[in-house]
């Protein structure tokens, strides 16, 4: 035991813990402007957006707003236009995002490993060029493509085949391949990378083995990218579900609303009817269905590891 006149011990509790407290401020300290700019930026509008949805808030012809608790979300559930919207959002990403863009852009990755290095440049050009286009200029291309007197009615009168008028008949079908056709560069450079990381070895031993085609594929090549999948699956299913651009400037959600999706209703609802209360709460309800996207596909990653 230390006597009264012995010095104290260094080293212990009390002499370290302010030490660490000031080592993890300043480990904080380099973030911190970032986190400010996330806060201001993201965190702020997103709560503003949450108390918005709350309220009868309008854009004009309105005093004050008043708070009306969950009014706007029951409303847009016994709304028949919300209704028709979330049927169409969901036709126009399965069409264009898990079925399209997925399948088209596997296809040319596989296509393109086998294919001869101009024909890749070439391709690769096309395609990415397509993507690179901002999604209002993308739009009105393909509504000059699918107009009545677009590129597609001439394609066909040359053929001798009967014309229509693409977007008035088929509009979400128009929509969706206007997507497809925009997106798809992002899938093909997924799967061209998750391809590459497959070592030849493997398929080559399998072939030497006698496996066709079709099962080398299914027992090998599906397996080893399977996470590239469910990434690039996830990726477009949140950029579709967000698509508004392209489909504003093709048809502006009609004829009447047999193209309106979730953003083109919410933005009807919120600037063109001026009820900016109900339009926030159908982006509210967009958001969480983002978010439960979101929460899938990391369980099914965390499952994965």
């Amino acid at each position: 035991m230390a006597g009264a006149g012995s010095p104290p011990v260094r080293g212990g509790p009390s002499a370290v813990r302010p030490g660490r407290r000031r080592g993890g401020a300043l480990r904080w300290l380099p973030i911190a402007p970032a986190t400010a700019l996330l806060l201001l930026f993201l965190a702020g509008p997103i709560a503003y957006c949450v108390y918005l949805a709350f309220t009868d808030t309008q854009l004009t012809g309105q005093a004050s707003a008043s708070f009306v608790g969950f009014a706007n979300f029951r409303r847009a559930f016994a709304d028949d236009s919300f209704r028709n919207a979330v049927f169409l959002t969901f036709v126009f990403t399965v069409l264009s995002s898990i079925v399209g863009q997925n399948t088209l852009g596997f296809a040319l990755a596989a296509l393109m490993r086998r294919a001869s290095r101009p024909v890749r440049a070439l391709t690769g050009s096309i395609v990415i060029g397509a993507w690179v286009l901002p999604e209002i200029v993308a739009g009105f291309l393909l509504y000059t493509f699918f107009n009545r007197r677009g590129t597609l009615n001439a394609v066909l009168d040359w053929l001798h085949l009967p014309t229509q008028n693409w977007l008035f008949t088929l509009p979400i079908l128009a929509v969706s391949f206007a997507n497809v056709w925009r997106g798809t560069a992002f899938s093909m450079l997924v799967y061209s990378a998750a391809l590459s990381e497959i070592p030849r070895d493997v398929t080559e031993a399998a072939e030497v083995d006698g496996a066709s085609g079709p099962r080398r594929f299914w027992h090998i090549t599906l397996p080893m990218i399977r996470r590239s999948i469910a990434t690039n699956l996830m990726l477009n299913t949140l950029q579709t579900l967000s698509v508004f651009g392209l489909i504003w400037a093709m048809t502006r959600g009609g004829p009447g609303n047999r193209s309106q999706t979730l953003p083109v209703f919410m933005y009807d609802q919120a600037f063109l009817k001026s009820l900016i209360g109900y339009g926030t709460a159908i982006a509210l309800l967009l958001l969480l269905v983002g978010a439960l996207f979101s929460v899938v596909y990391l369980r099914l990653m965390r499952e994965e590891v």
